[in-house]
């Protein structure tokens, strides 16, 4: 159970992350079409990290609810915001890297052998969230294609 803990920590930790970064990225856009496409994934994200913060408030730990400061999700996160003084397209592939870096999280966590011993509840969990997280890498994909 620890481990199960632990492991929805990271994760909803990471994803409150991408949360913020993607907030911060449509909030420095300049284009109004990416604006509105950042925005949109800001809400499917912030979708995924209720569900995750529910799951923790459910195994008696305290919802994410402040960026970290320390992690290297929050670096890579962080450099989403910082990259759109270089403008739109350098600032997309800050979000593509975002999007591999919580993907390969998830991937990581659901590969792993301890999920086995996961309740059946939180790899469903984790698995729905990873299905999520797979449409923000496409997405960013797809940003690619079009500002790069």
């Amino acid at each position: 159970m620890t481990n199960t803990v632990e492991t929805l920590k990271e994760l909803t930790q990471t994803t409150f992350d991408s949360v913020e970064g993607y907030r911060k990225a449509a909030e420095k856009s300049e284009s109004p079409a990416l604006t509105r496409a950042l925005e949109q994934r800001v809400g499917m994200r912030q979708q995924t990290l209720s569900k995750l913060n529910t799951a923790l408030t459910n195994h008696g730990e305290e919802a994410i609810s402040e960026v970290s400061m320390t992690g290297s999700a929050h670096q890579t996160f962080l450099t989403i915001t910082e990259a759109f003084s270089d403008g739109d397209e350098a600032a997309v592939e800050r979000v593509d890297e975002g999007e591999e870096y919580i993907a390969q999280k998830f991937r990581d966590a659901l590969n792993d052998d301890d999920i086995q011993s996961m309740d059946m509840s939180v790899r469903t969990l984790l698995q729905d969230a990873y299905a999520e997280i797979s449409k923000g890498e496409k997405f960013a994909d797809m940003l690619e294609d079009q500002y790069a």
